[in-house]
């Protein structure tokens, strides 16, 4: 017997009103997706999450009174459940760094095709942290150009061998499925390798442990990482 899985239930933020009703129209029209919300600004976002408790966040940045990335930042020091992808124009590399740092689950850029779109959110389901590859290079480049930080030997001796090689294939941008054929290991494993990654480097999900990763010192990148392509949908 086959049990159905329950839609996705999401809130839209937006001010863009026709944006806002056009996304939520090509959403509600998959059959695994539910729109339960939409908000208009940072403030309503909060109170929409609070009464709403959505599985996910669709949240812009430029908005009026309160931003999405300080609404990102209560949502997930209330309700850190509840997962918040960041769905913007802004390509400043500063907003994404802050959006990780508030702990944002994910960061896609408005020019993303709708099937992408869908995809990333299937992924999220899946432990996978969607982010355009174009943001990837830009999080790295500005973490390279940063002063050197203290490398912490004690924060990379809790991970073990394979913990590492999971962590290093997580920074290069290798979706679960792909870390599993890399290091030919079962899905399961490498999603509970993960799991205890996270838990073990103190975050919240993968794009954090991968700036975490480079931030000290456990997973240097090679000078090709700069370089990469620019596609816009790459799963982190």
């Amino acid at each position: 017997m086959v049990v159905a899985m329950s839609p996705l239930r999401i809130l839209l933020v937006d001010d863009h009103l026709l944006f806002r009703k056009g996304l939520a129209r090509l959403l509600d029209a998959q059959p695994d997706f539910e729109v339960v919300g939409e908000a208009a600004d940072g403030y309503e976002a909060v109170t929409q999450a609070q009464t709403l408790r959505p599985d996910v966040v669709l949240m812009d940045i430029r908005m009026p009174n309160c931003d999405g990335l300080e609404a990102t930042r209560r949502i997930k020091a209330t309700m850190p459940e509840v997962r918040v992808v960041v769905l913007t124009v802004s390509e400043d590399e500063q907003d994404l760094v802050t959006a990780v740092r508030y702990g944002a689950d994910g960061y896609l850029l408005k020019d993303i095709l709708p099937e992408a779109l869908f995809q990333h959110l299937r992924g999220l389901a899946a432990g996978e942290a969607p982010i355009s590859q174009k943001m990837t290079v830009k999080l790295f480049r500005q973490l390279a150009q940063r002063s050197q930080p203290i490398v912490q030997p004690a924060a990379a001796a809790v991970l073990s061998a394979r913990e590492c090689e999971v962590l290093a294939l997580v920074v290069e941008g290798c979706s679960n499925r792909r870390i599993a054929e890399e290091l030919g290991i079962a899905l399961n494993t490498v999603k509970n390798h993960i799991r205890s990654i996270l838990s073990k480097l103190g975050v919240r999900n993968r794009a954090q442990a991968a700036a975490y990763a480079i931030t000290h010192g456990l997973i240097c990148l090679p000078s090709s990482s700069h370089s990469a392509g620019t596609g816009v949908n790459d799963r982190f």
